[in-house]
């Protein structure tokens, strides 16, 4: 795991334990954009690995 993949999914993480937070202290309503960050910053880290792991297998 590089170090770009372990700052990836740490801050995808984190930003879900902040989304879980706000939705409630404030509603899920105000939390959507925290959410919805946690998530694409999941999808790159997933692609990325996926990536990854295609690339060992055609070598």
């Amino acid at each position: 795991m590089k170090l770009l993949d372990i700052l990836l999914f740490s801050s995808a993480i984190a930003f879900f334990v902040m989304g879980v937070y706000e939705s409630m202290v404030l509603g899920i309503g105000q939390a959507y954009s925290i959410f919805m960050l946690s998530l694409g910053l999941l999808f790159i880290y997933g692609y990325r690995k996926n990536k990854r792991r295609g690339d060992t297998k055609d070598s």
